[in-house]
C-alpha cells in the first residue's frame, strides 16, 4: 500500500487516496481484517504533522462491485473514510442500491475517473465528490464536464495534474480539489541560485558527507547562520529527547545527536526554510530518505546514510527552485549519491528507484522479486518517523 495526498486551493493536505494491489490474493487486502485492525491501517496512512500539529485526515478508499454490492465494509470512522466507487462500475440497480445504504449510513461517496453520461445522474444525486482525470481530456472537454456536473451538488477533484496550467484551468473552472504528481514538484525556476542561508546549510550537508568530520568543525558551519543555531538547539532540548538538562552549545548537541541524526536534522530544516512550499512536498522527501535508509539498515548496509542523503537530495532541488543538475553542482555529493540521484545507477539508485515507484503506486515498475514485506514495514515505519520529525519541529 501506499498514499497520494489529495489538495486544497491553498495546497495544504485534506486527504490521502490508499493506494494497494489489485491483484486477486490482494484484492480485499484493505477490507479483510476487523474494525480494531482496519482503522489501526488507516491510521497508520492518514496521520500526519501539520504545521506540527498532528491530526487524521480522510482516506479515499476505492470499491469494486463486488465489494460495493455485497457490502463487505468493516465499520469505518464516517469522518476518516471516503468510499470512492470506480470508473468501470455500472450503474445499475444493484451499485444504485448499494451506493444509497452506504449514503444513508453517513459515509460520503467519490465517482472516479468520471466522464459524465445520463446514466450517473441517479448516483451523481447521491454522491458527494466527483473525480476528473484532467490529464486524458482537452482544456474544452475538461470545461463540458464541468459544465455537466454543475447541475449537480457535487465537489469536482480534478486528478493526474501534471502542469501548472493545467491547475490554474481547473481553479478559474472551480475546482476545489486537486490530486497529482505535479503538486509533489513545484514549478521550477531555471537559473536561480541558492540563497545565502541556503547555501550554509548546503555547505553543512557536504561536510556531513565527510567521515572525517569533528564536531567543532561543524560547529563553525552551523553558527554562520542563527536561525539554524536556534533549530538545531530547540530541537534537542525538545521533549523528544527528554533531558536532564538543557544542552547550551551546538557542539553538545552535535555530540549527542550524533553525526547521522544532525545530518537528517539540517536537511530537513533547510527543507522547512521553503515557506513558499507545500508541507507535502518536505514530509514526501522526508519519507522518502528514511524509507531509502530503513531498506538499507535491513539489508545491512554500512553506508546506510548514503541511502537516505539520496532520497532526500531526489528532490530538493523542487524546494530550492532550482534544476537538479545545478543544486548538485552547488553542493557536491559523493558519486554513489550523485549517480544513484541523477541516473539511478548502483545499489542506492536501485533502492531509490523502487521506493519512487513504491509511494507513486506504480507497483508494474517494481521489480518481480521485490521484497513486499520489507518495503511495506519500511514504508510504514518511515511515515510514522516522519510525522514525528515534523512535530519536532515545531516544539
Amino acid at each position: 500500500m501506499a498514499r497520494q495526498p489529495i489538495f486544497d486551493r491553498n495546497q495544504k493536505v485534506v486527504a490521502y487516496e490508499l493506494l494497494y494491489r489489485t491483484e486477486d490474493a490482494q484484492e480485499h487486502a484493505l477490507f479483510s481484517g476487523t474494525e480494531a485492525t482496519s482503522e489501526v491501517l488507516l491510521n497508520a496512512f492518514t496521520s500526519i504533522s501539520d504545521s506540527g500539529e498532528q491530526k487524521r485526515v480522510p482516506a479515499f478508499v476505492n470499491l469494486t462491485r463486488d465489494i460495493l454490492v455485497e457490502q463487505k465494509l468493516p465499520e469505518f470512522s464516517k469522518k476518516h473514510i471516503v468510499l470512492e466507487i470506480l470508473e468501470d462500475v455500472e450503474p445499475d440497480e444493484e451499485v444504485v442500491a448499494a451506493v444509497r445504504k452506504l449514503h444513508s449510513e453517513g459515509y460520503r461517496i467519490a465517482m472516479d475517473d468520471f466522464i459524465y453520461d445520463p446514466k450517473f445522474d441517479e448516483l451523481l444525486d447521491i454522491c458527494q465528490i466527483v473525480k476528473v482525470d484532467v490529464f486524458e481530456l482537452t482544456p474544452e472537454q475538461v470545461a463540458e464536464q464541468v459544465k455537466h456536473l454543475r447541475k449537480h451538488k457535487v465537489t469536482l477533484l480534478a486528478e493526474k495534474i501534471e502542469t501548472h496550467e493545467q491547475l490554474e484551468d481547473c481553479i478559474e473552472l472551480g475546482f476545489k480539489l486537486f490530486q497529482g504528481h505535479f503538486l509533489s514538484k513545484p514549478k521550477l525556476v531555471k537559473g536561480k541560485k541558492i540563497r545565502g542561508s541556503q547555501v550554509a546549510l548546503m555547505q553543512l550537508i557536504q561536510e556531513l558527507q565527510n567521515p572525517k568530520a569533528t564536531p567543532e568543525k561543524l560547529e563553525e558551519l552551523i553558527i554562520r547562520d542563527p536561525a539554524l543555531t536556534y533549530k538545531l538547539l530547540r530541537i534537542v532540548n525538545s521533549a523528544g529527547y527528554a533531558l536532564v538538562r538543557q544542552v547550551e552549545s551546538v557542539a553538545q548537541a552535535i555530540v549527542l545527536l550524533g553525526l547521522e541524526q544532525v545530518k537528517k536534522w539540517a536537511t530537513l530544516i533547510s527543507m522547512s526554510s521553503s515557506q513558499d512550499k507545500p508541507e507535502e512536498l518536505s514530509r514526501g522527501l522526508l519519507v522518502r530518505g528514511r524509507m531509502c535508509e530503513e531498506i538499507a539498515l535491513e539489508q545491512k548496509k554500512d553506508n546506510y546514510g548514503s541511502y537516505f542523503m539520496a532520497g532526500m537530495m531526489s528532490g530538493l532541488h523542487a524546494l530550492l527552485d532550482i534544476e537538479r543538475e545545478e543544486m548538485l553542482e552547488q553542493v557536491p555529493l559523493g558519486d554513489d549519491i550523485k549517480n544513484a540521484v541523477t541516473l539511478g545507477q548502483g545499489e542506492i539508485g536501485q533502492v531509490l528507484r523502487n521506493v519512487v515507484n513504491y509511494e507513486n503506486g506504480d507497483w508494474d515498475l517494481l521489480p518481480l522479486d521485490l521484497d513486499g514485506t520489507l518495503y511495506d514495514k519500511a514504508y510504514r515505519a518511515s511515515l510514522d518517523w516522519t510525522e514525528e520529525a515534523m512535530q519536532a519541529m515545531y516544539d
